[in-house]
């Protein structure tokens, strides 16, 4: 397979002179997803973790409902890149057919494809009570990504997605250079495990976007952490989902936007009130 990273020669300028040395950088191919044969994506990615992608992208899209539904998967290395082949049952292929579509676009694309503006903003699903959890847990939750991202530490090139479970830690942690492939890497880690995403919280290294706050309510996710800031379409995408939405996570803080509810200190809800 092809490796998810490699080391390059370059020259680096510094301190006013010329510097010889390699630096490791991420790897991204093209991975085409294919359902009984058919091809339905094309998608830019990096070469790790496929199986984890495919599942995880069938769940986000709809194409399955439970992993379990997905009843062989094979990667294949091919010339022009990988295919991610799966076989469904002839019911979900069938409805598959009917709203096939080409999704050929850039790295980590979230929305290349969708043909109507109301596919693409379709109303989220609504998560559950989900998880309480104090300001720390929070902060302990993005502290325990850095060095759970060994791809990201060698080429500081990768996004990162990751579960956190109050009690248990960091669970689990996928890497892509898109930030949805990321999520949808961890999605499907999740579901092979047989875990859900409501009893913790989602965290990752990138600003929020819509597409990942509507993977995040389609994986029951109830609060979703991320360390740069939201748009303002994700956060009424938040909002209606009643997803929890921290964003700007630093060492020292982190922001909070939706439902304040869950977060267990007693002025969040005052200070957002307030600042309203």
């Amino acid at each position: 397979m092809i490796p998810s990273h490699q080391a390059v020669a370059r020259a680096a300028w510094r301190r006013g002179r010329w510097e010889k040395g390699t630096r490791q950088i991420a790897e991204e191919t093209a991975v085409a997803l294919t359902y009984n044969r058919a091809t339905h994506a094309v998608m830019m990615a990096t070469p790790a973790d496929l199986e984890d992608f495919a599942v995880g992208f069938s769940l986000a899209e709809g194409i399955v409902a439970r992993a379990e539904e997905i009843e062989e998967i094979e990667i294949v290395a091919a010339d022009e890149g990988v295919e991610a082949r799966m076989w469904i049952a002839p019911a979900r292929a069938d409805a598959l057919g009917q709203r096939r579509r080409a999704m050929a676009g850039p790295t980590g694309c979230g929305l290349c494809g969708l043909d109507s503006l109301a596919q693409a903003l379709r109303p989220p699903p609504r998560v559950g009570q989900g998880v309480h959890v104090a300001p720390a847990e929070i902060e302990a939750a993005v502290a325990a990504l850095t060095p759970a991202q060994p791809l990201g530490r060698a080429t500081r090139a990768v996004h990162a997605a990751g579960f956190w479970r109050p009690g248990d830690g960091l669970v689990v942690l996928r890497e892509d250079v898109g930030r949805h492939n990321a999520l949808d890497k961890l999605a499907g880690a999740l579901a092979l495990a047989g875990e859900t995403a409501e009893a913790g919280l989602l965290v990752m290294t990138s600003r929020v976007s819509v597409e990942l706050v509507q993977k995040a309510a389609r994986m029951g996710a109830s609060v979703l952490v991320a360390v740069s800031a939201p748009t303002g379409l994700a956060l009424r995408v938040a909002e209606q989902a009643g997803i929890t939405l921290a964003a700007v996570a630093r060492e020292d803080g982190f922001e909070l936007f939706t439902h304040p509810e869950r977060i267990e200190a007693g002025t969040a809800k005052d200070a957002m009130h307030d600042a309203a």
